[in-house]
């Protein structure tokens, strides 16, 4: 009993002697021209440079440091949209307490709207990706982040829309650094571009992202509003083709207290023509495409952020996105081969809904700066429904006829749930380790019912399940010195597929555990000089599209099927990088080495099922091994005050090695070669701005793919040219653009090839269109400065907000 007597005084001396010798700092922080207090500011004290504490002010705009040792300290006070504060305090036996009284006085660009954006695009090579900061000229490009993609160095898209990453199309999306479930192509096409803040390149991914992906991954970080009060912006634009499409969305925030509530809406919609031709040489056929699109999709997200206090944060935020398509692909097909046909015309109509609802639970956890813990919940639901009606017309060379009417019906529903923690953990200064955990579940079924009178009744009625288990765990350890700096890390997967056609009547599973390792060295030189070199180990695995054996799409001679029995893809990834920091720019340029194994791709081969040798299957198959290398380079300079340039260059060659068929008219049978290749690849871009005012600025656009020879088909050049400009008023609150898309109208995919049979095609869509569009940014500092006098008068109707 005496020692916890003993014991508690002994404490109790011990924290009068600590309070002693210790001191207090605190202050208000108001608005220089209202006098209004700023709720929510950070202060911090740092010694030395380095970070002793740091609070937040209170809904008063008061703060306060206790038990702070007596020593010299800096106090810096930063809120967004107001210039920092830098001080000096100085606590000591003769003064203990000090006190602050800080006016911040606003940044002069507060008032130009909510996103402020550079006039031009830079680029920077971080130490596990690149990051393009989206100036405006690369907003003038379109009016969605679909259309400024293919200004972005070593990213291309194609007349469908479809994303690839050096010159590979295995490439995973992420917005904010989330996976979004919607078709990349079509979120692409609902994203704004002015609502891009920059978009990472991440070609050789780290441990801590799921290595699906073989050629990396794009990251699409969207502008946050941090502003109190209400705010928001609108977009709106056309595109005149063919005929006119139209797109238009409206983004809003709201902030008070400790709410922060945020949506915004999107909708696209417009018809969009496709043509196609096909010959088969050595039978003189000809295939005739044309190809029709009404797309109506609306996209919203509602969502809320709560500051539950300094250190903890939940937020929700559901995206719901819903599509009404109607589809049409008319084909004709002439014969002159003396079969016995004259031609051949099928009406090819798809129509049906698709809807995708994503719901995201996160908290956060802050334990001091940079140390912190983030635990996320997904759930999405895709639902998809097809209704294709067939009506196929043949004429005979005697002058009769024939027709066939036949319906198809597809139903297809995804649900993917994930679950995923992060901790962060900044051990010392230059120490950092970070490890985590995610589980990814996926269910999937597909119904298809058709009465084509070629199809066997017994596969009339089919149903195909696509579900997949996914446990990984992963951890990065790294430090940072005065020029040299290293991360390595490693994932472990446990994957589990399992394919079920007509409930077990055909069925694939697949279970392993892989592990997946990556390591980043940086070498600063000096401060203009940065040397990186990356590796990582990578999988793309097979798609429900690339896998589900049922019909992609179908006209008289090609029908499209997935393959149950594909083989996940592995990638080992070598990169070394170089940026150089110039007086007036930047400028890149890196090499890059990957070994693949059993590479996914496509693959055309002749229907079995058919006497005539004319039908051709499209589906997708494992080749060998191969090997892949390239290099890019990209350069940001400005020529003088008016004029800058972004020009850049990517090459890769690939070696590879597969199974193609090719048909002997002397047996009239099609038989299988294995062939080796090299494949070279070449790519070059030119974004030049001029600005004659301070309003007005031009652009011009230049664009040049090379022709590369394929295992399967030999694709020819493509290039286009694009011009526009950009018109500033309402002080920088609104823009007007103006495009002009590949003026002289010479983009088209061509291709030719000798597998399984001599042919020749090309394909063209509305490349050359003209766009018109607008962007309005409401709300700010004024409408910030009434919602604080409001919470002045409504002290006790709720706490304040960091959000």
């Amino acid at each position: 009993m005496k020692l916890k007597i003993y014991l508690f005084l002994l404490l109790g001396v011990i924290g009068t002697a600590q309070a002693q010798n210790s001191g207090t700092v605190s202050g208000k922080i108001t608005e220089k021209s209202s006098k209004a207090p700023i709720s929510y500011a950070s202060v911090t004290l740092k010694e030395n440079g380095k970070i002793v504490s740091g609070v937040n002010t209170d809904d008063n705009g008061d703060f306060t440091f206790k038990n702070v040792a007596l020593k010299s300290y800096t106090i810096e006070i930063q809120y967004i949209g107001f210039r920092k504060y830098i001080g000096s305090v100085i606590l000591s036996d003769a003064k203990k307490t000090a006190t602050f009284n800080i006016p911040l006085e606003e940044e002069a660009t507060q008032l130009q709207g909510v996103n402020i954006v550079n006039e031009r695009s830079t680029i920077e090579q971080k130490i596990d990706r690149k990051v393009v900061n989206v100036g405006k000229d690369l907003t003038t490009a379109g009016a969605s982040a679909s259309d400024i993609m293919n200004n972005i160095p070593s990213v291309n898209v194609d007349q469908d829309g479809k994303l690839s990453l050096r010159g590979n199309d295995n490439v995973r999306v992420l917005i904010d650094g989330r996976p979004s479930n919607i078709d990349p192509a079509q979120l692409l096409k609902q994203i704004p571009s002015t609502s891009i803040k920059k978009i990472e390149l991440i070609t050789n991914p780290s441990a801590k992202y799921n290595p699906e992906g073989m050629s990396g991954i794009i990251n699409i970080v969207l502008h946050k509003n941090a502003n109190t009060g209400f705010n928001g912006s609108y977009s709106g634009g056309i595109t005149i083709g063919e005929t006119a499409k139209h797109n238009q969305s409206l983004d809003l925030n709201y902030k008070t207290g400790k709410l922060n509530f945020f949506g915004n809406g999107g909708q696209n919609f417009g018809t969009y023509f496709n043509d196609g031709r096909i010959s088969r040489l050595d039978q003189d056929i000809q295939q005739n495409l044309d190809i029709k699109n009404e797309n109506d999709s609306f996209l919203y997200k509602l969502g809320m952020d709560y500051l539950i206090n300094d250190k903890n944060t939940l937020s929700f935020y559901t995206n719901q996105n819903k599509s009404n398509g109607k589809g049409s692909v008319n084909t004709s097909i002439d014969y002159n081969n003396g079969s016995g046909l004259r031609n051949i015309y099928q009406q090819g109509t798809y129509t049906g809904p698709e809807t995708n609802g994503t719901y995201n639970l996160a908290f956060k956890h802050i334990f001091k700066e940079g140390h912190t813990l983030d635990i996320e919940g997904n759930y999405s639901d895709n639902k998809e429904k097809q209704n294709a009606l067939f009506d196929t017309k043949t004429t005979l060379t005697n002058n009769d006829s024939n027709s066939a009417v036949y319906s198809d019906f597809i139903k297809s529903d995804r649900k993917l749930s994930t679950v995923n923690v992060d901790y962060v953990n900044p051990l010392n200064e230059k120490t950092t380790l970070e490890a985590g955990a995610e589980a990814r579940i996926t269910t999937t079924g597909n119904d298809y019912i058709t009465n084509n009178p070629s199809v066997p009744v017994a596969s009339q009625n089919s149903n195909y399940t696509y579900d997949t288990d996914i446990y990984s765990a992963y951890v990065t350890f790294g430090q940072k010195y005065t020029k040299f700096s290293y991360q390595l890390g490693a994932r472990f997967e446990s994957y589990k597929v399992v394919a079920n056609l007509n409930k077990g009547e055909t069925r694939f599973d697949d279970d392993y555990i892989t592990l997946y390792p990556s390591a980043y060295f940086t070498y600063n030189l000096n401060e203009k000089n940065t040397f990186q070199f990356s590796y990582s180990r990578r999988v793309d695995r097979p798609s429900l599209e690339q896998t589900k054996p049922i019909r992609e799409f179908s006209t008289p001679l090609v029908t499209s099927f997935g393959n149950p029995e594909l083989r996940p893809q592995f990638t080992n990834s070598v990169e070394v990088n170089y940026t150089k920091t110039l007086a007036k720019g930047s400028f890149t340029a890196g090499v890059f080495f990957r070994s693949i194994n059993d590479q996914i791709s496509r693959i055309l081969y002749p229907d079995e099922s058919d006497p005539s040798n004319e039908k051709q299957i499209m589906t997708f198959t494992n080749y060998d091994s191969n090997t892949s290398y390239g290099f890019e380079a990209s350069l940001n300079y400005k020529i003088t005050k008016w004029w800058d340039i972004q020009p850049s260059i990517d090459f890769s060659s690939i070696n590879q090695q597969g199974v193609v068929f090719l048909f002997d008219p002397a047996t009239q049978t099609s038989n299988p070669i294995d062939r080796k290749i090299t494949i070279g690849a070449f790519n070059a871009r030119m974004n030049s701005n001029f600005k004659a005012n301070k309003r007005l600025s031009f652009l011009l656009f230049g664009f040049y793919r090379g022709a590369t020879d394929g295992l399967q088909n030999n694709n020819h050049e493509m290039y286009k040219m694009d011009i526009g400009s950009r018109y500033t008023l309402l002080d920088n609150k609104m823009n007007i653009s103006l495009r002009f898309n590949d003026v002289f109208n010479t983009m088209k995919y061509a291709f030719d090839t000798m597998y399984p049979y001599t042919q020749a095609g090309q394909f063209t869509w509305e490349s050359q269109t003209v766009y018109i569009g607008l962007t309005y940014n409401f709300g700010g500092a004024k409408i910030k400065k009434l919602q604080r006098k409001q919470r002045e008068d409504n002290t006790n109707k709720g706490e304040g907000g960091m959000f």
